[in-house]
């Protein structure tokens, strides 16, 4: 069965893997010695890498191994809760924005949505057979990193 691809499909593709790329690069902007900046940053690194097997599979849907993805999906919604309290001392900014404190509450939602949508593609990778069954679910986590840094994660110049 041939898929097609529409330009919407690919512009969302191509967002979601520049988002997973943004994640992967988190890591790389001077955590310094503080751990807390180290902590949420090594999260982030790897849900970008997590995002990335994933979305290799989204690109090349004769790619998908349920298996591969299922771990990947439940890695995501495992690790999902764990950077969020590392954003509690506002002197370990990091990349993050002023932001992340002047808008608490913000912040706070959308790490609640982050949660919730990992745990949606949790959810539907442990049944899926075809890209099909996960991609809406995929589709979301990205788009709940990339609203996440638009306000939240400080532009690299």
């Amino acid at each position: 069965m041939a898929q097609l691809c529409t330009k919407k499909s690919l512009k969302s593709f191509f967002s979601i893997t520049l988002i997973a790329a943004a994640l992967g690069l988190t890591a790389c902007s001077g955590a310094g010695d503080d751990p807390d900046i180290k902590a949420r940053q090594d999260s982030m690194k790897s849900w970008g890498d997590a995002m990335g097997v994933m979305g290799d599979m989204v690109k090349a849907p004769d790619t998908f191994d349920a298996a591969v993805f299922k771990e990947q999906a439940s890695f995501l919604a495992e690790d999902a809760a764990n950077p969020w309290s590392h954003f509690e001392n506002q002197e370990a900014m990091g990349n993050a924005t002023e932001a992340v404190w002047s808008n608490a509450d913000g912040f706070s939602a959308e790490a609640d949505n982050f949660q919730k949508v990992t745990a949606e593609l949790n959810a539907a990778a442990q049944s899926a057979t075809s890209i099909e069954d996960v991609q809406p679910a995929f589709g979301e986590v990205g788009a709940s990193c990339k609203s996440c840094h638009t306000e939240f994660r400080a532009k690299n110049d």
